[in-house]
This record gives structure tokens, C-alpha cells and sequence, in this order.
């Protein structure tokens, strides 16, 4: 299990871009990795936090494992702790029909 980083490519504020800083293991591991690295609290986001492009190599120094996002999505979601910004709904109940009646004939005469 690790923290992984994707390439710093998605814009962001004041001209910069950003990576995707995420653990397949747990978020008390991400969070640990993500304070060590200087990322402040408020760049989490569900899942992961949003990483500057001017500390993505001090990442890697640090032990992240860089990645492609198809991979780190990939990972978190094989984990169990991805998050995702508008889940899919469940699908339908499915019910089951209600017992078909079967109406008894009238009695008749004997045949």
C-alpha cells in the first residue's frame, strides 16, 4: 500500500497546476504523508488533495509513487476509499409480483 501522486496537470488558482495527492491504504496515511509534505488541511477534497505543481517532485522524494489519474482512480476505488463527487445512484428495487389469484370457476354441472 502507498500514497500516490498524478502528474501535476489540472489548473488551478493563481496559474498553477495541480496533482492528485491519494492513498490506497487509509486516509490517516494520506493525511500523515500530505502534513509532512506542507499541504495545507483545506486542499482535501473527499478523497485526495489537491497538490501544487511546485511540490510534486518533493513528493516523490518523500515516497510517493507517481502514477497516471486512470491509476490512482483505479487504486482508490480497488481500496474501497474512493469518494466520488456525485455517486451513482443505486440501481432500482427490484420487487417481486405480487401472487397471481387464480379465480375458481362457479360450480357447473358435472361433465
Amino acid at each position: 500500500m502507498s500514497v500516490l501522486i498524478d502528474s501535476p496537470v489540472w489548473p488551478g488558482p493563481r496559474g498553477w497546476s495541480f496533482a492528485h495527492l491519494a492513498s490506497d491504504s487509509s486516509f490517516d496515511e494520506l493525511h500523515a504523508f500530505a502534513r509532512e509534505l506542507g499541504v495545507p488541511e483545506h486542499a482535501f477534497e473527499r478523497d485526495h488533495y489537491d497538490v501544487p505543481e511546485h511540490l510534486h517532485a518533493r513528493a516523490l522524494d518523500l515516497g510517493a509513487e507517481h502514477v497516471s489519474g486512470r491509476e490512482l482512480v483505479r487504486r482508490l476505488r480497488a481500496s474501497g476509499l474512493r469518494r466520488p463527487k456525485h455517486p451513482r445512484p443505486a440501481p432500482p428495487a427490484i420487487r417481486e409480483a405480487p401472487p397471481v389469484r387464480v379465480a375458481e370457476a362457479p360450480p357447473g354441472p358435472p361433465v
